[in-house]
């Protein structure tokens, strides 16, 4: 059996339901899928779909085999990609899309750069503090701050974790103190980023410790640079992602708080529309961008 076949068999099952869907989708025969997923499951010793007369579905262990399968196949599709774009000049528009504070920090940075090394792609950055949908909006890539997407036609590679982080101005610390515990902000100004997860309530944790504080924000906005603005102003402790803080904490525009306490973390990833043969344009900027990320080390400072 051609394990090659049995991942895209599985993953294709995984997606449609149905293991006759999937024989038809690779254009084989149904009892040749049963042979090539039994074949799987064997090689695995581990039952991966739950198997009944209508519809199957995925066990615990074929949700985690699916994830990995489906990037390592997306990864293929661009290693061929690679190879078969290697002599074709890039052109065109890339559309991508992320928050604006993203969009700021760490994308208008680097079209320079792109742009030198791949004079004939165009860029349009869209900064929301929204998710487009990908293929409805004709988005090239986008930058999200989730783990998962609910079109499976998604697929996402990961650029970085980072911390939740409070932090505020040495001019508010000074007039109103820091907080020695996390109980103490029910007496300080706290700025929320309206868009984030119970923007309202912080799940704190320490070890085997777990403390949820629920805050009514001084300020509360829909955009993570006018949090920072306030923040710099002295307005208050801001709750926001490192990436969006790191420099102004090196340089001590602003001081970390209860810094002992862990928010839940962020994982920033990179989504694009799974296609078996993806534009020239898309593979050579989310190559570009994993480099950028991996020599900077940004995951090392946004989650020290």
């Amino acid at each position: 059996m051609d394990r090659f076949t049995e991942l895209e068999l599985f993953v294709h099952t995984a997606e449609l339901g149905t293991l006759s869907k999937a024989a038809e989708k690779l254009d084989i025969s149904n009892a040749a899928a049963s042979r090539h997923l039994a074949a799987l499951e064997n090689r695995l010793k581990v039952r991966l779909v739950e198997r009944n007369t209508r519809r199957l579905s995925l066990t615990n262990a074929g949700h985690d085999f699916y994830a990995r399968c489906k990037n390592l196949l997306a990864e293929l599709g661009e290693a061929e990609a690679t190879v078969s774009a290697a002599l074709v000049e890039p052109t065109g528009t890339l559309t991508i899309t992320a928050t604006i504070s993203f969009s700021m920090l760490h994308l208008a940075p680097l079209v320079p750069e792109f742009q030198r090394l791949y004079p004939g792609i165009k860029v349009k950055i869209v900064g929301a503090n929204r998710y487009y949908d990908i293929i409805d909006s004709e988005i090239d890539l986008a930058i999200r701050a989730r783990e998962f997407e609910a079109d499976s036609s998604i697929t996402i590679r990961k650029l970085a974790d980072t911390r939740r982080v409070l932090a505020a101005s040495p001019k508010y610390l000074k007039r109103k103190g820091v907080p020695a515990s996390v109980q103490d902000l029910a007496n300080h100004d706290v700025l929320i980023y309206s868009l984030a997860n119970h923007p309202n309530t912080m799940e704190f944790s320490k070890g085997t410790e777990r403390e949820t504080i629920k805050v009514q924000p001084a300020l509360e906005t829909n955009d993570g640079q006018i949090v920072r603005a306030a923040a710099l102003a002295g307005a208050g402790i801001l709750v926001q992602p490192k990436y969006i803080v790191y420099d102004d904490l090196v340089a001590g525009r602003l001081v970390s708080v209860l810094d002992d306490w862990d928010l839940p973390r962020l994982t920033i990833n990179v989504a694009f529309q799974d296609r078996r043969y993806m534009p020239a344009k898309t593979r050579l900027f989310i190559d570009f961008l994993l480099d950028n990320f991996k020599r900077n080390d940004y995951e090392r400072y946004w989650t020290s």
